[in-house]
C-alpha cells in the first residue's frame, strides 16, 4: 500500500475543497485532513469497501472547517458547521442537493463514536480515519510502511497542541456538542500519546 495507489479526484468539487482547506486551515490542520483522506482510502482498500471516492475526498478535506475562526458557528457543533460549508461548496460545484446533504452527513458522522458501514460507508471510513489520526485507534491495521510514508509526506507538525486547544475551546463555549464528549474522553491526552507522533523515531 502506497500513497500513489490512491488517486485524488479531479473534479470541480474536489478542486474547490482543496482550495478552501488550504486557504483556511493552518499547516497542521491541512496535513491532518489530507492524512485523514489517505487513512480512509487505506481502510477502504484493506476492508474491501467501494466508497464514493469524490464524496469521501471532499468530506475529508472539509471536515474540520468548523473549528477555523472564519467558519466557527456560535451555536452549532463544529462538524455540523463544516457540513454546511460542504453543502454550499458542492452546490456551487454542481452537485444535486441530495448529494450535498450526503457530504454534510459524512462530516457530521465522523465525530460519532461509531458509524455502521452498512448505513454509511463514507461516514464509517472518515470516522475511523480521523480516530486514527487523532487518537491512534486501529493504527496497526494499516501497513507500517504506508503509515510512515503518509507522515513523511504530511507531517503532524503541531496538530496535538492546535487541535487539542481548538476542541477544548469548542467544548467550553458549546458544552452540548460533541466537542465536550471528546474533551471528557481525553482527546488532548490521546493526541499527545498517539503512536503516529513517534512513528519516525528509531
Amino acid at each position: 500500500m502506497r500513497i500513489a495507489d490512491f488517486t485524488r479526484p479531479d473534479t470541480p468539487a474536489a478542486r474547490a475543497a482543496v482550495q478552501i482547506a488550504t486557504t483556511y486551515h493552518s499547516p497542521s490542520l491541512l496535513n491532518h485532513v489530507q492524512r485523514s483522506w489517505l487513512w480512509a482510502e487505506g481502510f477502504a482498500a484493506l476492508r474491501g469497501f467501494e466508497p464514493d471516492h469524490e464524496l469521501l475526498y471532499v468530506s475529508a478535506l472539509l471536515h474540520d472547517l468548523g473549528i477555523t475562526p472564519e467558519f466557527d458557528n456560535n451555536t452549532l457543533a463544529y462538524e455540523d458547521a463544516a457540513g454546511h460549508v460542504a453543502i454550499a461548496l458542492t452546490a456551487g460545484a454542481g452537485w444535486p442537493a441530495e448529494r450535498g446533504i450526503r457530504a454534510h452527513e459524512v462530516i457530521v458522522r465522523h465525530n460519532w463514536p461509531e458509524v455502521d458501514p452498512a448505513m454509511d460507508v463514507e461516514g464509517h471510513l472518515l470516522e475511523i480515519a480521523t480516530a486514527l489520526d487523532i487518537s491512534g485507534a486501529r493504527s496497526e491495521d494499516l501497513p507500517l510502511d504506508f503509515r510512515r510514508e503518509v507522515i513523511v509526506e504530511y507531517p503532524r507538525l503541531h496538530l496535538a497542541a492546535e487541535f487539542g486547544a481548538c476542541v477544548a475551546d469548542q467544548a467550553a463555549r458549546k458544552p452540548d456538542t460533541s466537542a465536550r464528549r471528546l474533551v471528557d474522553g481525553g482527546v488532548q491526552r490521546k493526541l499527545r500519546d498517539n503512536p503516529l507522533e513517534r512513528i519516525l523515531e528509531g
